[in-house]
């Protein structure tokens, strides 16, 4: 469900489908939240839909990705279904956490998506342990963790890209750069002028692509994975993006002028890759409207199913919180120490 070629006609139609539901699924949350219907917070992922299809579609489906508290897109994106998502939002036992996560904690690990996230830079030390965990099964896939910029001063993502350089898993790390961090502009919070330049710290690959641009991405992307399952560890990827309404829903966005936003809506990036297909005789207005009437259909079906979904019942507060047994639980320590495959004193590994 995740990957598509973006090299065929109809892999790009299908990128555009997929940015066009992103698109209308957020519109349709930001409104219901308005409406008081949608309890918790919201943060749309509007104007950033061509990095998470750019990045999942280029991905097998049953590689990892762990998210952000900006995730809607990237669900979508790895194939999950709008109906239970939005069921998700609207705190429905039919949620992909039977209601209890919301907005900012999505997940279905079956689906290969390992959370979204409420904690600034949570994503990383998962997306880690995901690619320590694919190494030691010997599995041919990968993960990719999702971050914002502000996330890159957090310590715990310099400590999971630290560690996966230094053992070579197979990660990527892919920084959703909207230029603000909450309400901190990028060039207050960090002393770089491209994130990717971080990288160069854990002698790993930083590069900066054009987030606007869901072919920049996705070609991006693809040589990251390939390198990553040639044995040649992480990739640290920032792509330029921006985000069309608040932080979060409410936000009075006194930290940016208007004229900022306009001259970014002007490079939507749904328009520029509708009309870059139109340009190559690929997509017709018609098309385009059927895309959009497609997506519009697929998003009021999941509203429908949340809102006459059934509400969990409040005994089942505590439910999936302990599992029935507590397995016997061998460290990763003790493992290295019984096959003598290296040591735990801060030694090689």
């Amino acid at each position: 469900m995740a990957t598509i070629d973006l090299e065929t006609e109809a892999g790009r139609k299908e990128a555009l489908r997929r940015m066009l539901t992103i698109r209308w699924f957020d519109e349709t949350a930001g409104e219901r939240f308005a409406d008081g219907e949608i309890p918790g917070f919201v943060h749309l992922y509007i104007g950033e839909e061509a990095v998470g299809v750019g990045a999942c579609a280029a991905l097998e489906d049953d590689d990892y990705i762990t998210s952000t508290h900006r995730g809607h897109g990237h669900c979508i994106a790895k194939g999950l279904d709008p109906k239970f998502m939005m069921a998700e939002l609207y705190g429905k036992r039919d949620g992909y956490c039977n209601g209890k996560g919301g907005s900012m904690h999505i997940a279905d690990v079956d689906a290969g998506m390992l959370g979204a996230n409420g904690i600034v830079g949570a994503g990383p030390p998962l997306g880690t342990g995901a690619a320590l965990t694919i190494e030691q099964k010997g599995e041919d896939r990968v993960a990719l963790s999702f971050l914002g910029d502000g996330a890159v001063a957090q310590g715990q993502v310099h400590s999971a890209v630290n560690l996966a350089a230094t053992w070579n898993l197979p990660v990527i790390f892919l920084v959703e750069n909207n230029h603000y961090g909450e309400g901190t502009p990028v060039e207050e919070q960090h002393n770089v002028e491209n994130l990717s330049a971080t990288a160069g710290a854990y002698n790993v690959p930083g590069i900066t692509v054009d987030g606007m641009d869901v072919t920049a991405v996705n070609e991006a992307v693809i040589e990251a994975r390939q390198r990553a399952r040639s044995g040649d560890g992480p990739t640290f990827i920032e792509a330029e993006t921006y985000r069309f309404h608040g932080h979060f829903e409410g936000d009075e966005e006194l930290y940016r002028e208007d004229d900022e936003v306009e001259r970014w809506k002007a490079r939507d990036p749904i328009d520029a890759f509708s009309e870059r297909l139109m340009d190559r005789g690929e997509l017709t207005e018609e098309e385009f409207e059927e895309l959009q009437a497609e997506a519009e259909a697929t998003i009021e079906e999941a509203l429908e199913y949340a809102q006459s979904a059934e509400e969990p019942a409040p005994d089942e507060a505590y439910d999936d919180m302990f599992g029935a047994e507590v397995p016997e639980i061998t460290s990763f320590a003790q493992q290295l120490r019984a096959d003598g495959s290296g040591r735990t004193n801060g030694g090689e590994r």
